[in-house]
């Protein structure tokens, strides 16, 4: 079974890493020179980035993809693990660092915020945990064909219904904690999912136990290692891995299902299925013009976006600076409403810092720092005119920084606005995709089949499960679990194989889905 995957991001390489695992005669085709997709590394002035996700966690999926391919996690990527995994800053000055370990963020709390949270935090993380063990294999590492599919875990839902997993993510948090500053610190994660924590739903608290419990890790080298590693994997194992070309349409046989893809160097690549990988309205956009694109697609909520200012700087910060920094502003329901609701810059934004360097001084200069500064934003939908804000922002954030003890010689800077990420192919101009709403969740959520296209897979943050690393990465997973699914007798179970014995007959009579261009 032949199948090309479009696109070397962490999405497409679990998939191929999977695929090629199975028994799948796997292509992979990255219109860049290297892996990465939308986090591929920025060499700059001596200076290195890495411009996607910055946190790390559940370094376990990573290695559910490497072992598929024949690879160990602890061969090809190591990996330290960060404690604290955040430093949390309040406007009021003070500050709370999320220890890594049960016992030392119970005792981080007590000196913080005192005892009765600190004994409080115990139980809540007991419930994150119960949490995460209900929705991992029932909801989220999981493909749907319909809403009725959630009928076939009744059980499971109906603990997730006890768990408290309908309610909304911040009065949950509110019950649990009497600081306000825990309120934050354990629902800000909503904001992953493209909501506020007053909106989104307690079971987001999901992505709160990934870091705050499981811990959050760094690479060694960078994140940039996490797609070269599992592009090796898929490599070593027997997928041919493309860069530097570009899908320009799709080819279906008679029947109108997926014959391959052609590049648009002209060279057609035969496949009897596709996993695409693009932002799911680019994807329609470019691939398949014909089709309208699900509701969902074109009219869904999207998340808001983000600025994000790589700078490298002369000189390190102040004593005490973790590799991830979180400033949260003082006005929190306030600059959710902005954000989220008015579409408008938050007045009192909350913000992430992260310095790799701190862990890896590699990355800069001798003596010198790289920063990856964040503020969220919204996204292409509201009346920000990002062509004369760029400045106003890019100052704004220099005096943030000047003000909460880091370097602020720049030596070299690359900054990205929602226009960028336009640039890359992202709907709205954000790297967060559709919104996680209720009815944007699990099989509501785009599917990822195309059932108009038989043999078209899609995987990455726009379709199940949704955004962030772990999610991207178990979206590659169900998206080989689909092409299993369509070539049965194919993948490891079946009577071919890797060898093809038993295989359906090649496609013929190939023609073209798109005749304008395609491309990531």
């Amino acid at each position: 079974m032949s199948v090309v995957v479009i696109g070397a991001g962490l999405s497409g390489l679990s998939a191929a890493c999977h695929l090629v695992g199975r028994g799948h005669d796997v292509t992979v085709v990255e219109r860049h020179e290297a892996p990465g997709g939308r986090g591929l590394r920025l060499h700059q002035d001596g200076f290195t980035f890495d411009t996607g996700p910055t946190v790390m966690t559940m370094p376990d999926l990573v290695a559910d993809a490497l072992a598929a391919a024949g690879t160990s996690l602890s061969d090809a990527l190591p990996m330290t693990l960060l404690d604290p995994a955040y430093r949390a800053r309040f406007a009021d000055g003070s500050q709370i660092m999320v220890r890594h370990g049960i016992e030392a963020m119970r005792q981080e709390i007590a000196d913080t915020c005192g005892s009765v949270d600190a004994a409080a935090f115990v139980d809540f993380a007991a419930w994150l945990r119960q949490l995460y063990r209900v929705e991992m294999p029932h909801f989220i590492d999981a493909n749907f064909d319909s809403p009725l599919d959630l009928a076939s875990s009744p059980r499971a839902a109906a603990r997730l219904v006890r768990l408290g997993g309908f309610r909304r993510l911040g009065p949950v948090i509110r019950e649990w904690f009497r600081d306000e500053r825990l309120h934050r610190l354990f629902s800000f994660q909503a904001l992953y999912a493209g909501l506020s924590p007053e909106k989104a739903l307690a079971l987001y608290a999901v992505i709160t136990y990934m870091d705050s419990i499981e811990g959050v890790w760094f690479p060694e080298g960078g994140m940039d290692a996490v797609p070269a590693a599992l592009a090796t994997a898929a490599a070593k194992a027997g997928a041919d891995v493309r860069y530097g070309a570009t899908v320009s349409r799709l080819a279906l046989d008679r029947r109108g299902a997926v014959a391959g893809v052609v590049l648009d160097s002209g060279e057609q690549l035969r496949a009897d299925a596709v996993v695409c990988t693009l932002d799911l309205p680019t994807a329609y956009d470019r691939l398949l013009p014909q089709l309208t694109p699900p509701r969902v697609v074109r009219s869904g909520s999207y998340s808001p976006s983000a600025v994000v200012w790589h700078v490298g700087a002369k000189g390190q910060p102040e004593a005490g600076v973790a590799h991830h920094n979180i400033h949260f502003g003082d006005d929190w329901n306030g600059a959710f409403r902005a954000l989220i609701d008015d579409k408008r810059l938050m007045p009192d934004p909350s913000r992430l810092v992260t310095v790799p360097t701190v862990t890896d001084s590699s990355l800069a200069p001798d003596g010198d720092s790289v920063l990856y500064v964040l503020e969220p934003v919204p996204n292409l939908s509201g009346r920000i005119d990002w062509t004369t804000e760029r400045e106003p922002m890019r100052e704004r954030l220099h005096g943030f920084l000047a003000a909460n003890g880091y370097p602020t010689q720049v030596l070299t800077e690359h900054l990205v606005t929602p226009l960028e990420w336009q640039q890359l192919g992202m709907h709205e101009g954000t790297p967060f995709a559709l919104a996680h709403t209720f009815l944007q969740t699990g099989p509501f959520r785009p599917g990822n089949l195309e059932r108009r296209v038989p043999g078209l897979v899609f995987a990455g943050s726009g379709t199940v499960p949704g955004v962030g690393v772990p999610m991207v990465l178990v979206s590659g997973k169900l998206a080989a679990e689909r092409v299993d699914a369509y070539l049965p007798g194919r993948g490891p179970s079946g009577a071919g194989g890797a060898s093809g014995a038993g295989a359906r007959s090649r496609p013929s009579g190939i023609r073209r889905l798109s005749r304008t261009g395609g491309r990531r």
